[in-house]
């Protein structure tokens, strides 16, 4: 069973946190169901946009949500990621945008490898 969105974000958000970066809920979805993307912003004029991955990777053992990024390079600017979050909110209304400030590059989630 999945966990709930809201859980999973309220995690993400501790865990980034604690780890030293600042994140913060930019969009609240839908409490049980609704998607979660993530922003990492590494305040260097280098960001990405992270969304659920497709259905079609099988999630490892004891991962509950698997991530991929949505766009073609490893980092585009903080304004190309925040437009791709702008039509991914324009296609789902229910769901959740969590924005991560790390200089790291770090967002805290389970990525998919990318098939090549």
């Amino acid at each position: 069973m999945r966990l709930r969105s809201d859980f999973y974000v309220s995690a993400l958000i501790r865990r980034a946190e604690t780890a030293g970066s600042v994140a913060m809920l930019r969009r609240r979805g839908s409490e049980e169901a609704g998607a979660i993307f993530v922003k990492i912003d590494r305040l260097d004029g280098r960001a990405a946009l992270l969304g659920p991955a497709p259905q079609s990777v099988d999630l490892p053992e004891g991962v509950d949500r698997l991530f991929a990024r949505l766009h073609s390079e490893e980092w585009v600017t903080p304004l190309e990621a925040e437009e791709r979050a702008r039509k991914e909110i324009a296609f789902d209304s229910d769901l959740w945008l969590v924005e991560i400030e790390d200089r790291e590059g770090r967002g805290f989630v389970d990525l998919a490898t990318r098939e090549r």
